[in-house]
């Protein structure tokens, strides 16, 4: 655990920042003590991460929290990405300070504008936004959790690992299983209880996530046991045949 100091230390993030995110359901320590003082996991570290580098893409904060708090958030996925957004930025800064020099040497009489020209990065930024969930059912899953404060969304966490926790339980049947199906069914309905209209197409979708690595996979196989979220995929994969 480390101390909101450490953190600001570690990150470059401001005490007063830190305090923020928490106030605004952002980044909640993984503990807060007695005494009022916060305390973050590696988790909670993780988080941070994903928050700043988005806040260097220029994406504001409550956009921020609706991405990561989404059910579909892949974060090697974002990361990717991410990585590419930084690039075309990084590259875009070259080209300006390659044309500021080139006006330093001749005396302010280059009259171009394309170093100014942002469309490269404004079209994958898109792109990488509608990869992110603005679908009809990314609005549906911010209309419907608006107003779920932080514990909110952490009590609905932990019942979706209990549900693939049980997945765990069944990896000795049949995903074809009457019961392994039905357990498909309640993950479905929770999903579409909870967050979004969950029709099959996307079921098919999410089920490929889960499997594909990464820290979703992760989190899965933590709650249910090593290969529990290749076995809820297969499961799915026979639910929405």
């Amino acid at each position: 655990m480390m101390t909101v100091h450490e953190v600001s230390n570690l990150a470059g993030v401001s005490i007063r920042t830190l305090h923020y995110y928490d106030e605004i359901g952002l980044l909640t320590p993984a503990v807060t003590t007695e005494a009022g003082y916060r305390l973050y996991d590696d988790a909670n570290l993780e988080r941070l991460q994903q928050i700043l580098l988005f806040r260097e893409l220029e994406f504001p904060l409550k956009e921020i929290r609706k991405i990561v708090d989404s059910p579909s958030f892949d974060r090697k996925a974002a990361l990717e990405q991410q990585i590419q957004l930084l690039t075309l930025k990084k590259e875009r800064m070259e080209r300006l300070i390659s044309f500021a020099r080139q006006i330093q040497m001749n005396g302010g009489n280059a009259m171009r504008f394309d170093a100014f020209d942002t469309k490269k990065i404004d079209a994958y930024a898109e792109e990488a936004k509608k990869a992110w969930g603005h679908t009809e059912a990314y609005r549906e899953f911010t209309e419907k959790t608006a107003d779920y404060s932080p514990e909110r969304h952490e009590s609905l966490g932990a019942d979706m690992m209990d549900i693939f926790a049980r997945f765990g339980t069944m990896m000795d049947m049949e995903p074809s299983d009457s019961r392994v199906q039905a357990q498909v069914k309640q993950l479905q309905d929770f999903i579409t209880a909870n967050y979004y209209t969950c029709t099959r197409q996307i079921l098919a979708g999410l089920g490929q996530m889960y499997a594909a690595g990464g820290e979703m996979t992760e989190n899965i196989d933590a709650a249910g046991g090593k290969g529990t979220a290749a076995f809820a995929a297969r499961a799915i994969e026979v639910y929405c045949r």
